[in-house]
């Protein structure tokens, strides 16, 4: 069966499902007995995702196909689009600074570096960027599920006050609701992010702030690298009539695109969606967690040689009544967190 024959209205996918077979077997048959056909057909593919996503690069090109079922590497793609001239948009350079750390606002110290991620809801990253319009700059600020890359909570104005940045964190509240004790939220240190408001709102839903390093936008890599898949899958190379136009189509982007369809690298080339919805439920199991310090909860976070004893406390609970000890009993490690390195210190 190739390509040429007659199909009506059923699709690839259908016929190897009534035939009995994958899609990717019946790809492979296709080009060992009709090669040339099956160059055609692989290039028509390519064409088409590529002309569907502008800014995806041969890689992703690739695993789009792969998970279409053509039976495509990425060293293929490449050849294919360089000799069809397919190439995608590249983004425009940087400029304005939207970061002001000049202020007399307490700065958190830097609790997310070498933190080991496990679940959702265990660190949030945000940032804002600038969105030039055709007659005026306005202002995106999101927040980021660090663990599934979802983009939980945004704002778009055309001010810097920290209202933007609140309005983003409300957003991601509403969305996830959080377990108390149990969450980071790491930011730079803007005083969007450093200010009353916005750390009372952290506070009151308990909450722990992080702030990057001096200078250093690796330690906020994840909500840096959203930003640049922003810029140069929807922004670069469109024009915004005003603010209304860039909230729809930026909110449109990111609801649609980036959470649901766009494949990420991070995430083995799948959707934040489909990654959170492949994960196990975790609430339910274990329950919200105890009343804790935060340090104790970061620390659980990272060392997972600290999982055995968290449940054996969990199945022994601590009565009243006082209780002969073991003879032997298992002792955990030690450790104690340092605020200002940010990392966990095992003893």
């Amino acid at each position: 069966m190739t390509a040429s024959l007659p199909q009506g209205q059923l699709t690839i996918e259908r016929l190897c499902a009534l035939a009995g077979v994958s899609r990717a077997g019946y790809y492979r048959h296709w080009q060992a007995s009709a090669p040339r056909q099956e160059e055609t057909g692989a290039r028509d593919a390519i064409q088409r995702v590529a002309l569907a996503n502008r800014r995806y690069g041969y890689r992703r090109i690739a695993a789009e196909l792969r998970r279409e079922g053509l039976a495509v590497n990425a060293k293929r793609v490449l050849r294919l689009m360089r000799e069809d001239n397919l190439l995608c948009l590249r983004q425009r350079p940087f400029v304005p600074v939207t970061t002001d750390s000049r202020h007399s606002w307490r700065i958190a110290p830097n609790l997310a570096r070498g933190l080991i991620l496990t679940a959702l809801d265990q660190l949030w990253v945000a940032d804002i960027t600038y969105i030039r319009l055709q007659e005026e700059f306005v202002f995106l600020a999101v927040v980021l599920d660090a663990f599934s890359r979802k983009a939980i909570g945004w704002a778009l104005e055309a001010h810097l006050k920290a209202s933007l940045a609140v309005a983003a964190l409300a957003m991601a509240l509403s969305t996830r609701r959080p377990a108390p004790g149990r969450l980071i939220h790491h930011s730079d240190r803007g005083v969007q992010y450093a200010c009353g408001e916005y750390t009372a709102l952290l506070a009151a839903h308990d909450i722990t702030p992080s702030m990057s390093r001096v200078g250093n936008p690796y330690d906020n890599a994840k909500a840096e690298s959203f930003m640049k898949t922003l810029k140069q899958e929807e922004v670069d190379g469109r024009s915004y009539r005003d603010i209304e136009h860039a909230r729809q189509r930026i909110g449109g982007f990111i609801e649609d695109v980036y959470n649901r369809h766009r494949l990420h690298s991070a995430l083995a080339y799948r959707p934040p969606v489909e990654f959170e919805a492949s994960l196990p439920s975790l609430t339910s199991e274990t329950g919200p967690m105890p009343a804790a310090s935060r340090s104790l909860a970061t620390a659980q976070w990272g060392a997972r040689s600290l999982a055995a004893c968290s449940a054996a406390a969990l199945h022994h609970p601590i009565s009243e009544t006082p209780k002969p000890a073991p003879t032997a009993t298992p002792t955990c490690p030690k450790f104690s967190v340092s605020h200002f390195r940010g990392a966990l210190q095992f003893q």
